[in-house]
């Protein structure tokens, strides 16, 4: 579909009557792809930002992985022993989030999940020009804000949640 006039984005609130309309929405939609990046990052950016602290406040020397563990080795092998006796493994080998940064977290997390979902709804309009925006904004957004990579770090792409 590659319509243009009469095109309704996502609630009927948004509903495209003349070209200069349309050029504000795509444009507007490629936006919300970069600030769907910028979540991204800024979420990743923000776990590392707390792991660090609590790891100083905690005492922690040992450099930690991009899981967020001082020792994969050790964390691999009790995970395995763990399935190896049909024990479920703790999930408290990692640091307790203070109350203020969780909601912080929470918060990041639903706004990243709100707007992929609201993306998604636009992809699924259809219309070839709202596709394009929603990819064009997401590899704009991905170009500006992914200047460097870790290693060992998987890199999730753009995804529901």
């Amino acid at each position: 579909n590659t319509q243009i006039i009469d095109t309704c984005v996502v609630f009927s609130q948004w509903h495209i009557r003349s070209n200069l309309q349309f050029v504000f929405s795509f444009f507007a939609i490629v936006a919300l792809g970069m600030l769907y990046e910028y979540l991204r990052v800024f979420s990743r950016d923000f776990d590392k930002l707390i792991a660090m602290k609590m790891r100083i406040q905690s005492g922690r020397r040992t450099p930690l992985t991009a899981s967020g563990h001082s020792s994969p080795e050790r964390h691999g092998d009790a995970e395995e022993r763990g399935l190896l006796n049909g024990l479920r493994v703790a999930r408290n080998q990692g640091f307790a989030v203070p109350p203020l940064h969780r909601v912080m977290r929470a918060v990041l997390y639903g706004a990243s999940v709100g707007l992929s979902f609201f993306l998604m709804l636009v992809f699924m309009t259809y219309n070839a020009y709202l596709i394009f925006a929603v990819i064009f904004g997401a590899a704009v957004g991905h170009y500006i804000l992914g200047g460097t990579m870790e290693p060992n770090g998987p890199d999730k792409g753009m995804a529901c949640h």
